[in-house]
């Protein structure tokens, strides 16, 4: 039999001409780039942020998975309402509590993972040209949502201790000045995505002050903020301000990012909008997935797996940080309190990026930095994820990066001194 040719082999679209304007915004992530060559097992990942769910006890989840259909079978497998269950909604609020975070039932709307809450408030405030402030770097997630709505994303200068009330005062006020409406600020406040830093307290209250006045909407992103290591992260902004921040949260870093499961918390005009864009979209969230959750948190000590992660995220980033300082001297990184994280910054003149084919030659991977910034930027930084490896994983892969990063430096050395 003649095998008819995939057109997808080629790089010919006919249907270019009736695209969208805005799909020209869409790109392949950088991460997700990546996949293909981190499925090999012999290259160690230091690429894509995901959780060890090794961790996890397979045995209660298979437990969770009987009650479930013993309990609630029909009703997990039917169609459910756009807000998402209301067991589950009432169990979110005992876990925002841990963050200071309070909020009405009623203010609670699930999405498939924290991911599609953004997707859906991008689409909500934001017109083309309208500017959303974000850290310096920021999520890659968000920075490709944002530039697929057209909206300007303008990166505000983010230190140690988060993002810069001054240069956020600053940069709203320019970009207002210049005609421009300035819409939304996105922040991951703990233990970020990409950098590991977290948002003082102190900055947290300017922050709010200087998004008031302004009129700006903060979305306040904070899958990471349980997974602390030493301290416990300052309270949420949203514990301070239940009308001008809307809160995303998810199960993906705490139980499983395969059951896509997350929610966000917002004010009550702002929830009716965002329950109709939810039905508009999927008509519910997937209620099989709501219900496994439900059950596997009023089944098993889940503040227990958290400590249990948090120890186990917490020598693997001890790992990292012991292995950067024996391989890489040269190379200064953030030191996060939680998370997933770590955040290099190259000497100048090595370009993440252009060195990655020979990261994978050496067989391991990560992320360049430049996927982290809407502007170019970020070609000398490199963001590690440690969580996925094991410890000694981890330090291997390390190795193996500083081969690559200590013979650029030793050619850009021996170009300099000539």
């Amino acid at each position: 039999m003649t095998q008819t040719r995939s057109s997808s082999v080629t790089n010919f679209d006919s249907w270019k001409h009736a695209y969208a304007a805005r799909a020209a915004n869409l790109s392949v992530s950088e991460v997700r780039a990546l996949f293909s060559v981190v499925s090999r097992p012999e290259v160690v990942s230091l690429a894509g942020g995901m959780p060890d769910v090794s961790a996890l006890d397979g045995a209660l989840i298979e437990e969770a998975f009987n009650s479930m259909m013993a309990s609630r079978r029909n009703y997990a497998l039917q169609y459910g309402g756009g807000q998402g269950d209301l067991r589950l909604r009432e169990q979110i609020q005992e876990i925002m509590l841990l963050d200071g975070v309070q909020g009405s039932v009623d203010d609670i709307m699930i999405t498939t993972g924290s991911q599609h809450a953004l997707e859906l408030l991008a689409d909500l405030f934001l017109d083309a040209g309208d500017v959303v402030m974000v850290e310096a770097p920021s999520y890659v997630g968000a920075v490709g949502i944002f530039r697929h709505k057209e909206a300007h994303i303008e990166h505000v200068f983010t230190d140690e201790d988060g993002i810069s009330p001054e240069a956020l005062a600053e940069a709203a006020d320019r970009m207002t000045a210049a005609g421009k409406k300035v819409k939304l600020l996105y922040l991951v406040p703990n233990f970020a995505n990409p950098s590991g830093v977290t948002l003082s307290a102190e900055r947290r209250q300017q922050v709010l002050q200087v998004c008031k006045e302004r009129g700006i909407l903060i979305i306040e992103d904070n899958p990471y903020g349980l997974l602390y290591f030493e301290n416990q992260p300052p309270k949420a902004l949203r514990a301070f301000d239940s009308e001008g921040v809307v809160y995303l949260g998810s199960f993906s870093k705490i139980l499983s990012p395969g059951l896509r499961v997350g929610y966000v918390l917002a004010p009550p005009a702002i929830r009716d909008k965002l329950i109709l864009a939810n039905e508009s979209a999927i008509l519910s969230p997937a209620t099989f997935a709501q219900m496994l959750v439900s059950e596997y948190l009023s089944i098993s000590d889940w503040k227990g797996q958290i400590d249990r992660y948090r120890n186990l995220y917490r020598e693997k980033r001890d790992a990292a940080l012991e292995a950067l300082e024996q391989y890489l001297p040269r190379v200064q990184t953030t030191k996060p309190n939680g998370g997933f994280f770590l955040w290099l910054t190259l000497p100048q003149g090595l370009n993440s990026k252009e060195m990655l084919p020979l990261a994978v030659t050496e067989l391991v991977a990560y992320t360049p930095g430049t996927a982290f910034y809407g502007d170019g930027r970020g070609a000398n930084n490199i963001r590690v994820c440690y969580s996925h490896p094991t410890a000694e994983n981890v330090k291997v892969g390390i190795k193996r990066l500083s081969k690559v990063i200590n013979l650029q430096l030793d050619l850009l050395d021996t170009f300099r001194a000539e």
